[in-house]
């Protein structure tokens, strides 16, 4: 169910669904809560699912200027406190796994578990701030459309591209319809990132057939190997 609370000075729209232990889905950048939505139908019968989306993307008020990672981690904190729950298994996605990690370095007691897909735990390199920084302005001046069309290939695999029309179609909407100015605020923000590599520790699974988005271009695969980290 769609609902809305009021968090660190904007308006968060979440996803709340089922019930049970909870699992907290973070999703990547340019997208929306929308790219769970296989791991909706799959894990809503067995769990509580919490699926925000993240301060400048979807339905999520924005912040102009920068948005650092931890701030997005601040808003899904408060908004757990919000709801009174007390602890979760955390998915995250690309950027969404960076904000994971940001969440550990504040409140580790949250945490049951984590699952961090395609993402990077290392701080951003000197030439990558530059990208990241000149990608924001570039965001900006020539809007998301634009963006998508340039940098579409590089979230999902040529299988996908191939076979998968509708997966194309839903990624195409995600990132056309992403607010420009909350792009780049968090383009900006994603510049600043930690190391997080000290803390790492994890088994490995590989999704065939997939690219940057695993979730959606193989979902059995990836709910399989999601339901097999929670356990019975």
């Amino acid at each position: 169910m769609k609902k809305n609370a009021k968090i660190r000075g904007i308006n968060l729209i979440y996803d709340d669904l089922g019930t049970g232990d909870v699992i907290v889905f973070i999703h990547g950048q340019p997208f929306n809560r929308s790219m769970w939505r296989d791991q909706i139908v799959e894990f809503s019968r067995t769990h509580r699912l919490l699926i925000p989306d993240l301060r400048g993307y979807g339905d999520s008020g924005i912040t102009a200027g920068i948005v650092l990672l931890d701030e997005i981690a601040l808003d899904v904190w408060h908004l757990l406190e919000e709801l009174e729950i007390k602890s979760a298994v955390f998915v995250g996605l690309s950027m969404g796994g960076q904000i994971i990690f940001e969440l550990y370095r504040l409140r580790p007691g949250l945490f049951d578990g984590m699952v961090l897909a395609d993402t990077d735990a290392r701080s951003e390199t000197s030439d990558g701030y530059i990208n990241r920084i000149n990608l924001s302005q570039k965001i900006l001046t020539e809007g998301m459309q634009r963006f998508t069309a340039q940098r579409i290939h590089h979230f999902m695999g040529e299988n996908t591209f191939q076979t998968q029309p509708a997966t194309v179609a839903h990624l195409t909407e995600m990132m056309t319809t992403t607010n420009a100015a909350g792009a780049a605020a968090v383009q900006r923000g994603r510049a600043e990132r930690r190391d997080h590599t000290p803390i790492l520790g994890s088994v490995l699974k590989v999704i065939e057939k997939a690219g940057h988005l695993p979730n959606m271009e193989q979902p059995e695969k990836f709910n399989a190997a999601l339901r097999e980290f929670l356990g019975p």
